[in-house]
């Protein structure tokens, strides 16, 4: 079966739901692990690299985090769930503001991350996700 065939079965909101998940999945993943360091399991990604060119690098970094903030509340994310959602941006600039400390703290705090997750439990129930159509 097709993907488009797939995505038909799904209905056009749900098939949307879908696209934005992936979508958003790995916008959080190249912002948070898009990079592994070798031999270990330690995992960072562009929002670290980007907190490397001050003052720009943050702003770029957390604009792309608020886009994901965004498009949450765009698919009916509730509020408290999107003022978390906030918290955890909030937290990881202020982690982010401070030199040095900031980019090693970017490797471990993952808001992004944090934040797909909490967009993915929403999607989970607001659109759940049909099983394929069994030939």
């Amino acid at each position: 079966m097709t993907s488009y065939s797939y995505a038909s079965s799904l209905g056009d909101t749900s098939y949307r739901a879908v696209e934005t998940r992936a979508r958003l999945d790995a916008l959080a993943r190249l912002l948070d692990s898009a990079i592994r360091v070798p031999g270990t399991n330690i995992r960072f990604g562009a929002d670290a690299l980007l907190n490397l060119v001050p003052g720009v690098g943050l702003l770029t970094s957390k604009g792309m985090s608020a886009y994901l903030i965004w498009e949450a509340r765009r698919l009916g994310v509730p509020l408290p769930t999107l003022l978390r959602m906030v918290g955890h941006v909030g937290v990881d600039f202020v982690i982010s503001a401070i030199p040095v400390v900031g980019w090693v703290g970017d490797a471990f705090y993952r808001s992004n991350l944090r934040n797909m997750d909490l967009l993915r439990r929403h999607l989970d129930k607001a659109h759940p996700m049909a099983s394929p159509i069994q030939r």
